[in-house]
């Protein structure tokens, strides 16, 4: 009779706890009849009102409990906002939220290994979505019931989300329920995700991941039927927003250490009131583009020293292959709310789609300035000139880059954003990108000559660091900053060696201790040492706050990190202060004058690019100086042949089988032989296009290369032993022969 009952007032029941769900699974399991508790599972988990109220945390509040609840989390919602710049995000505290999630997990472990029961929850998905969708679109229900975003935690709780039978309906129309979220709820979800395990929240991103994956293979997407226009692919990537956001609040978060913004803005272009004459407006003045959420979360993407889970698993591969990245471009441009682009979402593009996007960008800028150029030849009879023309001496060649771009600088930045034409004083040529790239050659070779001595060179990590007690004036530091927008502008790849840290700097981050593990090894390690250190550090090693370092020719310079540092032993209390001092010092204050020079040169190529919104420190780091991952059968694939020269020539197999059998270094040596620089471009050695030709039949003379296009030129030597001997001896004695 009991039994009976509690069937009954099953069928009555508007919102579920978790004792009630065990209390009516029980009796089924008796009964053998599971068909009370689907239909109290599609009831409830089908209705909106229903899941809000269920699962709730076993303490319940009065309505009027509830309202000061509220406010406190809406004032804490503010605090958290003011903070955010200050303070890392961890130190806010939980995210409170009335459901029992803990309760959600064990009701889903104990209902889903039953298939009858499984499927109540697939069919109840889809009947709720689109009310949620039309609740959230039309009625503003989250700003009435904050606990509405209960519907979207439980959901989220089914484990089998990205199994097949969810894939097709259920999932892509929840995820578009979910997109219609507000912004406040949705950084109180990414707030609350943030608080999961890195398992969980890899699972949330293989939900969303198989959606995308599912949808992309299973359509024929083109440019006439555009991956931008299907309504699951979008939803799904904006709810993958929230996980990515809450991987970098859940992650490793250094909050405090911010570059300073330079002191003097960038100059305007003196085309501006032209441009507004012709009714064109300058590009970017509100200054570069931030994601709303990141603006509401109060964090950035580069705050995350190491997220709960890689950001790699954020990309989508299929989504990549089919996304045409031109009309994604345009959309991004226009920022049409009927236009979705994936720029917008820069975490699921992989480095070689984004740095198609910032190539559309870079070349567009070109083309603009190339016809605001124009107009002003027209309007004001000035003399044509659509390029940056850089008319320079091989013998004098920083000195003449020098001078001329820091007029450029000066007179009209703009024309920084014109395609670079370089020809050099007393040689005919062309420039179709190989001379601008010979330029980029011989401009960073003499930049980091030890000699000059802006430059440290550290032998254990082969990095560059900037030299403290350099002779060198600002505008040296500018300049190379200036090529290294110029670089990422024109789409070259330059042979630079800088720590990780440079990247960061770059991006708006300051230096701290862990980054002396890649700049200064030696360094770190003697930190790290004493930071681990047992005994007693202030009576066995006896240091203070003065520390010491030397200048260009050996003479000690000493440094009080503190006033009268030279007082101020460091002991084990205030070790950790010191080594914050000492790294601050190192990476931030002593190079303070020439790093800063060098970030606004820097920033005169790139200020209105979209490079710090899409691109992380690293893949900075892979769009300047490319990737260290060599594949060379990659390589050989794309490899072009001239003056006689096949694929199937006995030569070119011989070649290929030596090249094949070299170590890392020696395949290195070969790379920076015959291209100038020994990494691979963004998206691998298959892009490079590398030609090889015939350089006259067997003699005894060296392989040479032309680094500018990328040409190998090799004599038809008459056997493999001579071939690999020959070469060989070229790319391990290149420096100052061989390459032109």
């Amino acid at each position: 009779m009991i039994k009976y009952s509690l069937l009954c007032s099953s069928a009555d029941l508007n919102f579920l706890t978790e004792e009630k769900v065990y209390e009516i699974l029980s009796l089924c399991s008796e009964t053998e009849d599971y068909s009370p508790l689907i239909r109290v599972i599609g009831r409830v988990f089908s209705s909106a009102e229903s899941l809000v109220q269920s699962f709730r945390k076993a303490k319940q509040h009065t309505k009027e409990e509830l309202k000061s609840l509220q406010a406190k989390d809406e004032d804490k919602d503010e605090d958290e906002k003011e903070t955010a710049s200050e303070n890392n995000v961890q130190k806010f505290g939980p995210v409170e939220v009335s459901v029992d999630i803990e309760a959600v997990r064990r009701v889903y472990d104990k209902l889903l290994s039953n298939e009858k029961i499984e499927a109540a929850f697939l069919n109840a998905l889809v009947y709720l979505s689109p009310n949620v969708e039309c609740d959230l679109t039309y009625h503003n229900v989250y700003a009435a019931d904050p606990n509405y975003l209960n519907v979207f935690i439980i959901v989220m709780e089914n484990s089998n989300l990205h199994s097949p039978e969810y894939l097709e309906i259920a999932l892509p129309q929840f995820c578009k329920a979910m997109s219609k979220l507000p912004l406040p709820a949705l950084a109180k979800l990414a707030r609350l995700w943030s608080q999961y395990s890195a398992d969980q929240i890899r699972r949330l991103v293989e939900t969303f991941q198989q959606l995308i994956t599912y949808t992309v293979i299973s359509n024929e997407f083109s440019s006439d039927n555009l991956v931008n226009e299907d309504d699951g692919v979008v939803a799904a990537t904006k709810c993958l927003k929230i996980v990515y956001y809450a991987n970098v609040l859940g992650g490793d978060l250094d909050m405090d250490h911010n570059e300073e913004d330079d002191d003097e803005p960038i100059p305007e272009s003196s085309e501006l009131t032209l441009q507004e004459l012709l009714g064109e407006e300058r590009r970017n003045k509100k200054g570069p583009r931030v994601d709303p959420l990141e603006t509401e979360l109060g964090i950035r993407s580069s705050d995350c020293r190491k997220p709960l889970i890689s950001f790699e698993d954020f990309i989508n591969e299929p989504l990549n292959d089919v996304l045409e990245m031109d009309k994604d471009y345009t959309f991004f441009k226009v920022e049409t709310e009927s236009k979705f682009s994936f720029m917008t979402c820069p975490f699921i593009l992989n480095p070689v789609t984004k740095n198609l996007g910032l190539y559309y960008d870079n070349r567009i800028r070109m083309y603009s300035e190339r016809r605001i150029t124009a107009l002003y030849s027209l309007v004001q009879g000035q003399q044509l000139n659509p390029y940056l023309r850089l008319k320079v001496r091989r013998d004098h060649i920083i000195d003449d880059a020098l001078v001329r771009l820091e007029m450029i600088a000066m007179e009209n930045p703009a024309d920084l954003k014109k395609q670079l034409y370089v020809e050099f004083e007393g040689e005919q040529g062309v420039d179709e990108g190989g001379v601008s790239k010979e330029f980029f050659q011989l401009v960073v070779e003499e930049i980091f000559n030890r000699d000059i001595g802006m430059f440290t060179y550290d032998e254990s990590t082969k990095l560059f660091w900037f030299n403290p007690s350099s002779f060198e004036n600002e505008g040296q530091f500018t300049l190379i900053g200036i090529v290294l927008g110029l670089a990422i502008y024109n789409n070259c790849i330059l042979d630079v060696h800088f720590p990780m840290v440079v990247y960061r700097k770059l991006m708006g981050k300051k230096g701290t201790f862990r980054d002396l593990a890649d700049s200064h090894p030696v360094l770190y390690q003697s930190l790290k040492d004493l930071l681990e250190y047992e005994g007693n550090v202030e009576e066995d090693m006896m240091i203070t706050f003065q520390i010491s370092q030397t200048d260009l020719f050996g003479n000690p310079l000493m440094y009080d990190l503190k006033e009268g540092g030279d007082k101020i032993p460091v002991t084990n209390e205030n070790r950790k202060d010191f080594v914050a001092l000492y790294a601050e010092y190192m990476l931030n204050k002593s190079v303070e004058k020439q790093f800063k020079a060098f970030r606004r040169g820097f920033h005169m190529v790139t200020n209105e690019s979209p490079l710090k919104y899409l691109f992380r420190p690293e893949e900075i780091e892979l769009l300047i100086c490319g990737s260290r991952n060599l594949d060379f059968q990659a390589l050989e694939d794309s490899t072009e042949y001239d003056g006689g020269y096949n694929k199937d020539s006995r030569i070119i197999r011989d070649f290929w089988e030596t090249v094949h059998s070299f170590g890392q270094e020696q395949k290195r040596l070969f790379l920076q032989f015959t291209t100038g620089t020994d990494r691979a471009p963004v998206g691998g050695l298959g892009k490079l296009k590398m030609i090889i030709a015939k350089n006259g039949p067997d003699s005894d003379r060296l392989p040479t290369s032309h680094t500018c296009f990328n040409v190998l030129l090799l004599p038809e030597y008459s056997t493999k032993e001579k071939l690999t001997e020959r070469l060989l001896k070229a790319i391990t004695y290149a420096k100052g022969f061989g390459m032109l």
